[in-house]
């Protein structure tokens, strides 16, 4: 059964939402780590976030195009809902969704890996 923190696609072809899951995951904690949040440095945290993400993927060599997104969100009680849809070849790309969360906020990552013909 899947956790509420974090979906992977159905299909695991040769794209592998676990390494990129681990990506995300270092990435957003080299980023944000400890860090409480500061609506000052959103803009960078989000910015850098996307950036490392992007660079840990293509150093992995892997024939595919990429597209990250990245949202930071303070906790205050507030609602945060995300969706996604993808019209693609589901037996080679693939994507990984991925929350992650401190006591003053939640990030919410995504990524989409769509193979090169």
């Amino acid at each position: 059964m899947r956790g509420m923190d974090e979906y992977h696609n159905g299909n695991e072809g040769s794209f592998s939402s676990e390494e990129a899951d681990s990506v995300v995951k270092e990435c957003i904690e080299s980023v944000v780590g400890g860090d409480d949040y500061s609506q000052s440095q959103v803009n960078k945290w989000t910015a850098s976030i996307v950036e490392r993400c992007l660079t840990q993927l293509i150093k992995q060599g892997k024939p595919y195009k990429y597209i990250v997104t990245c949202a930071v969100m303070q906790k205050t009680g507030a609602g945060l809902h995300t969706a996604n849809s993808c019209y693609w070849d589901t037996a080679v790309d693939g994507s990984c969704t991925v929350r992650w969360e401190n006591r003053t906020m939640y990030c919410v990552v995504s990524v989409f890996a769509v193979a090169i013909a």
